[in-house]
């Protein structure tokens, strides 16, 4: 169950009793605020608190720019501008601060964004509860043969049968353990802070997560991204939903030039030039490594839709 019955009773008070307020507020954002986003078997994602809207980000770009942001007829507009030409600190007027329950391994890919503040469940101090991360049968795959980090085609038959069965029933075991460990009937009972080392990986843990909008954006075109892990790429859908809802002009412009566009290198551009012009490029001609070719040869292959 993602939600403990305490949190659930959290949320329903808190969204029962409405305060007023003078400070913007997102109406989009207002219908997400408290409320859980299930992801996977036993996480979710949900808003705590948020500061701005899209007015936030042309107010502040106003102020630091002056004059030079005055033709630009609307808010949609100054925003894709913004967006366009790669400023960030108008994005940083907006901050959320998130509430995620997420599996351990995925919380160690994600604090790798650092410029955030984070502040974890401790399993020093409390017990953690014997909730696992168990994947789908299709999320289980053979490790990919063209790139190091990635995977490749799903599990079949007996295989991954196996596979499931390993992961339930080790993480079972190393639960009964810690139990067995921390537990004071008849033993001294050691330390969490020590008991927790036995536990696996894939065991939940929860944390409050505060970032403001131009870093947020920075963690979702690389963890929203089609070759990022899955297991962190649904807990990014997921955020991608909610920013939407939040900033809407904001992650129009995000989608169209970040997530959908492209960044070229002076020798991709180069090519490019030589094709519009009628060349033939081939990867022995561009200036390019196999890798790089491979790539950039994806950017032009791929389909908008």
């Amino acid at each position: 169950m993602p939600l403990s019955p305490d949190q659930q009773a959290e949320i329903d008070d808190l969204r029962s009793t409405p305060r007023e307020t003078l400070r913007a507020t997102a109406p989009g954002m207002e219908q997400h605020l408290y409320k859980a986003i299930p992801v996977l078997d036993h996480g979710f994602v949900r808003v705590i608190d948020y500061m701005g809207d899209d007015s936030a980000i042309c107010q502040a770009a106003r102020v630091s720019y002056g004059r030079g942001t005055k033709s630009v007829q609307n808010d949609e507009g100054l925003i894709r501008y913004l967006m366009r030409h790669w400023h960030s600190t108008p994005f940083e007027m907006c901050e959320v601060k998130l509430h995620v329950k997420l599996p351990v391994f995925v919380a160690r890919q994600w604090i790798r964004h650092r410029t955030a503040n984070v502040n974890e469940y401790s399993a020093r101090y409390s017990i953690l509860d014997r909730e696992f991360y168990i994947p789908e049968p299709e999320a289980l795959a053979a490790q990919s043969v063209v790139n190091n980090q990635g995977r490749g085609e799903a599990l079949q038959g007996e295989e991954a049968d196996r596979v499931l069965r390993y992961l339930r029933d080790d993480a079972m075991r190393a639960y009964d353990h810690y139990e067995e460990m921390i537990g004071q009937d008849g033993q001294q009972g050691l330390a969490r802070e020590l008991a927790r080392m036995n536990l696996p990986a894939n065991i939940y843990t929860q944390w409050y997560w505060k970032v403001d909008l131009h870093n947020l954006l920075h963690f979702l075109r690389l963890r929203a991204d089609a070759h990022a892990q899955y297991e962190i790429r649904v807990y990014a859908d997921a955020i991608c939903n909610v920013v939407a809802d939040w900033v809407p002009f904001a992650y129009k412009a995000f989608a169209d030039y970040r997530m959908g566009g492209a960044t070229l290198s002076s020798s991709a551009l180069d090519c490019v030039r030589r094709m519009l012009k009628g060349e033939t490029v081939t990867q022995e001609t561009s200036g390019m490594s196999k890798g790089e070719w491979r790539e950039f040869m994806g950017v032009l292959e791929s389909d908008p839709s």
